[in-house]
């Protein structure tokens, strides 16, 4: 059902900020048309946090974070000191169109990338499952042909 999430980060200078993601984060894109550049993410996760008002934040999740502030320090980034955090090591950097983009290395379970199966709702109420899926045929199988016979010989030899 779901094939993947779209992102979109407002900005008060959108080219510097594509930039950033194209040459200092190397995201390959797509031109959706007259410059409108999409950006391939990696895997992507969702969570639902208890707030007292519903927001959005985006986070990027690297293998080594101080690898990260070392390479993105190189173009001229700077990130806020590492955060030791419960579920990863976080630390946060300016965009060139003055938004914050979080990066952390995670240290909690990831979830594999396949979709889950529905499962009933947990105030008891019947879900509604689609019908099984019946199994595909087969194909029927072309008889195999015989091998060729071999002529019989008309003329045999006769005994005296």
């Amino acid at each position: 059902m779901i094939n993947g999430a779209h992102v979109i980060l407002y900005s008060k200078k959108p080219d510097a900020d594509r930039a950033f993601l194209q040459r200092t984060l190397g995201l390959s894109h797509v031109d959706a048309g007259g410059g409108w550049l999409i950006f391939a993410l990696p895997p992507a996760e969702v969570a639902v946090h208890p707030a007292s008002k519903n927001s959005h934040e985006l986070y990027l999740m690297c293998d080594d974070v101080n690898a990260f502030i070392a390479t993105v320090a190189k173009h001229g980034i700077r990130c806020s000191p590492v955060s030791e955090q419960r579920w990863g090591l976080l630390t946060t950097l300016t965009l060139p169109g003055g938004g914050k983009l979080g990066v952390y290395e995670p240290r909690h379970a990831r979830p594999s990338a396949k979709p889950a199966r529905a499962t009933p709702r947990a105030s008891g109420g019947a879900s509604k499952r689609a019908a099984p899926k019946k199994p595909k045929r087969a194909a029927p199988k072309k008889p195999k042909r015989a091998a060729p016979k071999k002529p019989k010989h008309a003329a045999k030899a006769s005994r005296k």
